[in-house]
């Protein structure tokens, strides 16, 4: 019997999988990815090694049913469609793409195809970009009443897909490269099953009390699973018991993602430009004055304690806590004045859960050219952000030392004086308004 071929892109998983169930329908399957150059090259090394691993957890469950994964490398137009011809496959199923690159690339491939079929089952989201709108049928530009719409929406039950049930088969091409080398970063444990452990691990957590101080590491950590979709939002969302007081929390976070990938797919543009264009005339500083100010930024030398602690937690973990994440890009752009697309690149080069329209637009929010309607009087004070959610300064202890001890080094003075940067900030905000 003819085999169809299922492309895993971002869902590395075997459970929960529509796209898997719909390829198993029509007979044998034979699993593939793809090493596409246009998505590994401007991925940084953390988040290349994270993908490499948990494509070996993919593989060696395959390989529990079947002959397992087949890797190959090249464009995906051809890749795939010469492995179509070479199998003589009834059809390729996917797991819908709604990113700008993913999209484009899926046509191309639809279009390469010819008459075997791209059949599109399912996306890495509860709700698929697109499908909540206004009552007017646009997309949602605030989160706030896309949540509720999202909310009520709802999302389908887990997909009841089996490995054990599928007649795998193989193809010649199946060896990973080497990972590329992550000196010093110990990653967390990849793949499917790591992912559903750790969540059922951490479930039970009183997620309001904890979700803000770094210095507890207490949230989640599911990000760099959801990323790669060694676990599925569907997944999480049908586990959070709805008698914890905690549930509607979290899962507003989960909310937060979906939205932020409708916002990408209903302007792809954005990933790049300024979601609001009147704000992108605010003054920054440029060329060597702005390598010094990024470069003490990058490697937490700024003489702000929680901004340096989390700097250095990135460099040291490929990973931050998220509300440390907002104040080092709050600091970036209103206190150091640079501009938000070079902060937002050093966190896709550095992060292992680096996602683009999560990491684009929460840069943008902290910047006030995203999507809140008044955003640009936020500007995170540092000092009292490290005095409020790291209380102890166990946090800023653990990823700053020489505070404690001198021996260890010198710490530098602040790079900046807050105070005035926050004046200077939001004055030329009103020039702009003023004169705009």
């Amino acid at each position: 019997m003819r085999p169809s071929i299922l492309w895993f892109r971002r869902d590395l998983r075997l459970g929960d999988h529509p796209a898997l169930l719909a390829a198993a329908a029509d007979g044998p399957v034979l699993p593939l990815f793809v090493l596409d150059d246009a998505l590994l090259a401007p991925s940084g090394a953390v988040r290349r090694a994270f993908l490499l691993r948990t494509l070996r957890a993919l593989d060696a469950d395959l390989r529990r049913h079947g002959p397992g994964l087949v890797v190959r490398g090249g464009r995906p137009a051809t890749v795939v469609r010469d492995l179509a011809a070479e199998v003589d496959a009834r059809g390729v199923h996917v797991s819908a793409d709604f990113g700008p690159y993913g999209a484009a690339r899926d046509d191309e491939v639809a279009d390469a195809l010819g008459d075997v079929p791209l059949v599109r089952t399912g996306s890495p989201y509860a709700v698929a970009p697109g499908r909540v709108r206004t009552g007017s049928g646009h997309p949602y530009r605030v989160f706030t009443p896309f949540h509720r719409a999202w909310v009520e929406h709802g999302w389908r039950a887990p997909a009841e897909s089996d490995p054990a049930a599928v007649d795998w088969v193989g193809a010649p091409g199946s060896d990973l490269p080497e990972e590329p080398v992550v000196s010093g970063i110990d990653l967390p444990e990849a793949g499917e099953a790591a992912a559903l452990a750790r969540w059922e691990e951490w479930r039970g957590t009183p997620y309001d009390d904890v979700r803000d101080r770094p210095d507890l590491d207490a949230t989640s950590r599911l990000s760099p699973h959801l990323r790669w979709g060694s676990i599925h939002p569907r997944t999480i969302l049908a586990g959070i018991d709805a008698r914890n007081p905690h549930a509607a929390t979290f899962r507003k976070e989960l909310a937060w993602r979906e939205f932020y990938a409708q916002v990408l797919h209903a302007w792809p543009g954005s990933a790049r430009e300024y979601f609001r264009p009147e704000l992108r005339d605010l003054p920054y500083v440029t060329g060597a004055e702005r390598r010094r100010r990024l470069d003490a930024w990058a490697a937490g030398r700024t003489g702000y304690p929680i901004v340096d602690a989390g700097m250095r937690q990135l460099l040291a973990e490929g990973w931050m806590h998220n509300r440390v994440r907002m104040i080092v890009a709050s600091f970036l752009v209103k206190d150091l004045q640079v501009e938000w697309q070079h902060g937002a690149r050093h966190f896709m080069e550095h992060l292992v859960d680096g996602d683009l329209a999560s990491n684009q637009h929460n840069w943008q929010w902290v910047a006030g050219c995203g999507t809140d309607a008044a955003p640009y009087f936020r500007i995170f004070n540092p000092t009292a952000q490290g005095r409020k959610f790291d209380p102890d300064g166990a946090y800023v202890r653990r990823w700053v030392p020489e505070l404690a001890d001198p021996s260890l080094g010198d710490y530098p003075e602040p790079i900046v004086d807050h105070a005035e940067q926050r004046a200077a900030a939001l004055e030329a905000y009103q020039l702009l308004r003023r004169h705009g």
